[in-house]
């Protein structure tokens, strides 16, 4: 197996699955992106405020355009981006920090029941968190590592360097991993779903 690239044996994310529902999450272990697509469907109620934060996942399975497009959510992303960064800063934190939902992806899972995200603004996370009434993150079998050190191995080798190509061409710089959220536990049952996906799909 290819290190961080091929997807997880299916033992190794039921044994993540039973880790992290075990900390208080919900996990589905699902096939592939269509599924997930589906399954979106079925966990966000029509008419929902929904920010997706910044995914490869989420561009390459089309959930992005699915929720910021479709009119059947109040989708956050696309009024940000209409917004002025100057005189509607602080609308603009309050709608991605506390949105009914929040989906997107994570850097990585660990076996023993972690769940790592990083960021170079950190615009997703307050809502990753705990800001977001309810939190989905659809994540490819390959980011199911053994342990913390891995994740974080993981992050630093594999995703970062992907992310900072993305982001160079998007934006004109690197990306970088100025903020690092690693959740161990949810207290608030149900308020986080993981949609593992059996394929990989993402950074």
């Amino acid at each position: 197996m290819t290190m961080f690239v091929d997807p997880a044996p299916v033992e190794q994310l039921e044994r993540s699955a039973a880790a992290l529902t075990a900390h208080g999450f919900a996990v589905e272990i699902l096939d592939d992106v269509a599924d997930a697509r589906a399954r979106i469907r079925d966990l966000i109620p029509v008419g929902a405020s929904v920010f997706t934060s910044a995914s490869e996942t989420l561009r390459l399975s089309g959930i992005d355009e699915d929720i910021n497009a479709s009119g059947r959510y109040q989708a956050v992303k696309p009024r940000v981006l209409a917004m002025d960064r100057s005189t509607g800063a602080d609308d603009i934190r309050r709608l991605l920090a506390g949105p009914d939902v929040v989906v997107g992806s994570v850097a990585a899972l660990t076996e023993t029941g972690s769940i790592v995200v990083a960021s170079a603004s950190g615009s997703q996370l307050p809502a990753y968190a705990g800001g977001a009434a309810r939190a989905i993150w659809i994540v490819g079998a390959q980011k199911v590592v053994p342990d913390l050190d891995t994740a974080l191995r993981r992050l630093e080798e594999h995703a970062l360097p992907l992310e900072s190509a993305r982001a160079q061409v998007a934006y004109g710089q690197p990306s970088a991993i100025n903020r690092l959220l690693i959740l161990n536990a949810e207290l608030r049952p149900g308020r986080v779903t993981v949609l593992l996906l059996r394929e990989a799909i993402g950074f």
